[in-house]
């Protein structure tokens, strides 16, 4: 897809041949842009080129030209094809596209531009022209023009099925239809952009789509969702986590099932991998095991391998605890990074603290893997800089409480009144003190809450001593004030939220990678 850059490069090398009469150099389109290097400069015109706007000789030096009239052919543009439910063809009987010769051969050829979003998973958008191979047979699987119910036109995939055709949408949230007779007027041999204005900018970030693996109850979602990407798959092994995430997500609900029992076939095409793999193998609170952890939870990363060497997607984020980093002496770490970089991903990594990166009220060290295929991705990537922290615990506390959260008249009481003494503090039991969180913001939330009340963080409030309640520590989170907490026991809402992210991390993590992408 051509960005919005990729489209003012085209419009300098224009430009600078009218005015020049020859064309611009690499080392002339990276200083008029100012890109770091050469290969910037490169990659946008090697983009320009697959989209047929640019020829190229290589090992000749001025040799980005725009196509001539001999390399260039005009297809008619006759009119529009639905890309979502059929409609009746309006014409354009006399508008022309340009396009390059090498891409069609001999074959005859006509045009038409797509209204509807039915084919964004196949790269077909709303607005970009198809060119169609005029021809009356397709094979199962191609895209075709296809018309039906009395001179109605679709483009569709096609699949024949004993007696009928199945026309099949490429977007998750269409169903396909079928018809006993379908007339094939082509089939699909190119697509051109629309690289003209900022609605394709936004198209192209709102369509990069996302795989959310180990998803829990969608933290990961949330944040690159706030940040323009869709997504297509959702994974966990806890049926739990599917009460909630179900509830808070309209499509590509949570598939309850173990990653090493989900077959490649099952997984729709997707654009980024986001996975926060299991990290109870390598936190403190799970003893530090790695990748001899008795569960298998440490080996669960190889899966997350085997799903990229297989899908090939653009990139990907993962997050683990920071311990990750220095698990083993290093060694740990080291493993993962070579299987991504063997797989041919560009890595950064970095240990974001949400209370300096997200504006939360936790003390929150988290470790954050990102990776591009694109390399030119990878060097203009950078993390997030710190923000200050404006957020207080008090800000996210809720006003009426339910008595079954206060310690006011349990045994525990008599042990945390004389400690647990300023409003606006968080404290934790540690099971024979009462520790105080000196840095004014909760301690790191995790799953452990779910086993017991005392591993819940602890306030007071003016009606006395309580733990925090789920929302609160979802809120500490960073998740939505609408994000919804579904009717299950209170240790399974502890546990779950314990385990997801902070969700402003995340989305400026994903904010970072749209923008490299530009």
């Amino acid at each position: 897809m051509i960005s919005k850059k990729q489209k003012e490069v085209f419009d300098f090398i224009n430009h600078f041949i009218k005015k020049n009469k020859y064309p611009p150099s690499l080392g002339e389109i990276q200083k008029n842009f100012g890109f770091a290097s050469v290969s910037t400069a490169h990659h946008h015109v090697r983009r320009l080129q697959e989209f047929g706007l640019l020829s190229k000789e290589y090992n000749r030096p001025r040799a980005v030209i725009p196509f001539t009239q001999k390399e260039a052919i005009e297809v008619p543009l006759v009119g529009i094809i639905a890309a979502g439910q059929p409609i009746e063809a309006i014409e354009y009987p006399s508008e022309t596209i340009t396009i390059d010769r090498g891409k069609i051969g001999n074959s005859q050829c006509y045009a038409l531009k797509v209204s509807g979003n039915s084919m964004v998973d196949e790269g077909i958008y709303d607005g970009d022209i198809v060119v169609i191979k005029k021809q009356s047979v397709a094979e199962n699987g191609q895209t075709v023009v296809a018309i039906i119910d009395d001179n109605q036109a679709t483009l569709k995939k096609l699949y024949r099925e004993k007696s009928r055709f199945r026309l099949e949408p490429r977007n998750q949230a269409m169903l396909p239809f079928y018809r006993n007779e379908v007339e094939i007027r082509g089939v699909v041999v190119q697509i051109v952009r629309n690289i003209y204005g900022d609605i394709l900018t936004t198209k192209a970030k709102k369509t990069l789509r996302t795989a959310d693996l180990f998803a829990g109850i969608g933290g990961i979602r949330i944040g690159f969702e706030n940040a323009g990407f869709s997504t297509v798959f959702a994974n966990d092994f806890e049926p739990n986590c599917k009460q909630t995430y179900d509830i808070n997500f309209k499509d590509s609900k949570l598939v309850v099932e173990d990653i090493r029992k989900i077959g490649i076939d099952d997984m729709p095409e997707f654009d980024f991998l986001l996975g926060g793999f299991p990290c109870q193998a390598f936190s403190i609170a799970g003893y530090r095991q790695g990748f001899n952890d008795k569960k298998d939870r440490g080996n669960l990363f190889f899966d997350i391998a085997r799903i990229l060497e297989a899908k090939k997607p653009e990139g990907f984020l993962l997050e683990n605890v920071k311990n990750l980093k220095n698990h083993d002496h290093g060694k740990t770490f080291r493993v993962i990074e070579k299987a991504l970089k063997d797989l041919g991903y560009h890595v950064k990594a970095q240990v974001l603290n949400s209370m300096e990166y997200g504006n939360v009220p936790q003390n929150r060290e988290r470790i954050y893997i990102v990776g591009f295929k694109n390399k030119d991705y990878a060097d203009k990537f950078q993390f997030p800089k710190p923000i200050k922290l404006t957020k207080k615990i008090t800000d996210v506390l809720e006003d009426e409480v339910d008595e079954k959260y206060y310690y006011n008249r349990r045994p525990l009481y008599e042990k945390l009144k004389d400690r647990v003494v300023d409003c606006g503090k968080v404290y934790q039991w540690r099971r024979r003190y009462v520790r105080e969180n000196r840095k004014g913001v909760c301690p790191t939330l995790t799953a452990n809450m779910g086993m017991g009340g005392h591993n819940v963080p602890i306030i007071k409030d003016k009606k006395g001593i309580r733990k925090l309640t789920p929302r609160e520590c979802a809120r500490i989170q960073g998740f939505p004030n609408e994000f919804k907490l579904p009717s299950i026991t209170d240790s399974a809402l502890y546990k779950q939220i314990g385990n997801s992210v902070s969700v402003p991390v995340i989305e400026r993590v994903a904010k970072q990678m749209l923008e490299a992408m530009e």
